[in-house]
């Protein structure tokens, strides 16, 4: 049996903002701050903080996924995994990534490249004691990535995972930690009506941000 979905009327016209003025910003982190902020404050039942990463995998295939963004300043951005994991692999093979957050409800999306490093192992502990006791447990029991026979089996060893911490620190394993993405460059798509977006790239050149208008 042949299957096919034609989805062309598919369509939404975006019109819950007006044309944005990115020419009046000179920073894109102070811009990635202003909208990270609004829909975090907007009351929306969504992970504000959810974004795509995308790596060149070992195959040599792009590959996405999402992971959650732990903190931002003008170092970049920092987010936690398995090291031994596909994308924690992947990076260590080619370290250019990129970012992306889609924040549908304000109809915005911002794009980020760059390059990533791991962070210090001392502030990989740092956060990983801040983790709850169940997800310290969990990142040492999957080995992320590899193939395992059922979940079954998962949750027998956090089972006895639990039982042989009973009472005992739970510690930061040697596979698990951060990265930080350092930008290169930003893309900030805010939707407009008749297909007419608006679109920014702020690109890192000579120690400065070189700002253009993209044509959507």
């Amino acid at each position: 049996m042949t299957l096919k979905s034609d989805l062309g009327s598919y369509r939404k016209n975006y019109k819950k903002n007006s044309t944005f003025n990115f020419m009046d910003i000179d920073n894109p982190l102070e811009l990635f701050e202003n909208w990270f902020q609004e829909f975090d404050n907007a009351g929306i039942d969504s992970e504000v903080n959810a974004m795509t990463l995308s790596t060149i995998s070992l195959d040599g295939f792009p590959k996405n996924r999402i992971v959650l963004l732990k903190e931002y300043s003008q170092d970049g951005f920092i987010f936690y995994t398995n090291y031994n994991s596909e994308k924690g692999l992947s990076i260590k093979d080619n370290n250019k990534v990129c970012l992306s957050f889609f924040w549908e409800e304000l109809e915005r999306q911002v794009i980020i490249k760059g390059f990533a490093e791991k962070l210090s192992d001392s502030k990989s502990s740092d956060y990983f004691d801040s983790r709850p006791r169940g997800s310290k447990l969990g990142a040492i029991v999957s080995n992320q990535s590899s193939v395992i026979n059922s979940k079954e089996e998962l949750v027998e060893r956090l089972f006895k995972l639990d039982k042989q911490y009973t009472g005992i620190k739970i510690t930061k394993p040697s596979h698990w930690g951060g990265y930080i993405i350092s930008p290169l460059e930003y893309e900030f798509w805010q939707g407009g009506e008749n297909r007419l977006h608006d679109r920014t790239r702020f690109k890192f050149i000579n120690n400065n941000w070189i700002k253009d208008r993209l044509s959507p």
